[in-house]
């Protein structure tokens, strides 16, 4: 299982947020770049980036910052969600060097779009469900739409999507925990790997992600325990590297 460090955006520094709240921050840095190489250095392989402002706006709104990490560390793969809306917001971030991008709003709302990208951009594109109560969220998590988080899942899959990003907003900058039973029953439904975000505050949260990798789950966001040190991210990985299944890829 991959252990993916997030970097969040807002307004050009590094926060976090808790349950999406943007009124609700902890600046961690005003150097996102330096952020990055300090996971680069812990041995990071890849970055779970996010532009706060855009998912707001609908727009990418730190595309600099993001472009300049992904030159900076190109060994680093990085997947990037906030705003991605369109096509050519798309072709930008991979032309940067961006390795997948996370669509989450415009895939409620309009899935068709999904069908449409997966062909446009094979082997690149994620879906980010981020979900309250089993219902997916969208608009930077300030609206609770009627979509079921698993029926949106395998249609998802049907379209070609690399794989699911899993957000439990209730548990997310809480350091309350993973939801493992959530993120168990969405990856049992579906063939694609489920990348688990939300709450992961301890090493015994990653040994439990990591005891039902098997069903499907590959990766582990996580963000608040790294920057507070609730959770070593060199030892995590060296534990990950002695005890759980190594990364192979295929996302």
């Amino acid at each position: 299982m991959l252990l993916i460090p997030a970097i969040d955006l807002k307004d050009g520094q590094c926060v976090r947020l808790r349950q999406g709240d943007m009124n609700d921050d902890t600046v961690f840095s005003d150097d996102p770049v330096a952020m990055a190489g300090r996971w680069a250095e812990a041995g990071t392989r890849r970055l779970h980036i996010v532009d706060l402002n855009g998912a707001f706006a609908g727009k990418p709104q730190n595309a600099d910052v993001i472009h300049e990490i992904a030159s900076t560390y190109p060994d680093v793969e990085i997947q990037i969600g906030g705003g991605i809306r369109d096509e050519e917001t798309i072709v930008a971030y991979l032309d940067a060097g961006v390795h997948h991008v996370i669509i989450g709003t415009r895939a409620v709302t309009d899935p068709h779009f999904i069908n449409e990208v997966c062909v446009e951009f094979p082997n690149r594109i994620i879906v980010g469900l981020d979900a309250k109560d089993g219902k997916v969220a969208v608009d930077g998590w300030s609206k609770v739409s009627r979509h079921d988080v698993i029926d949106m899942a395998q249609r998802f899959e049907d379209d070609g999507v690399e794989a699911i990003v899993y957000t439990d907003i209730s548990r997310d900058g809480m350091m309350q925990g993973v939801n493992i039973e959530a993120t168990v029953k969405l990856a049992q439904s579906i063939r694609i790997p489920v990348i688990a975000s939300g709450g992961i505050t301890t090493m015994d949260d990653i040994k439990a992600l990591n005891e039902v990798a098997d069903e499907g789950i590959i990766g582990a966001i996580t963000g608040r325990a790294i920057y507070e040190g609730s959770i070593d991210l060199a030892e995590a990985q060296r534990w990950l590297a002695e005890h759980g299944s190594e990364y192979d890829g295929v996302y």
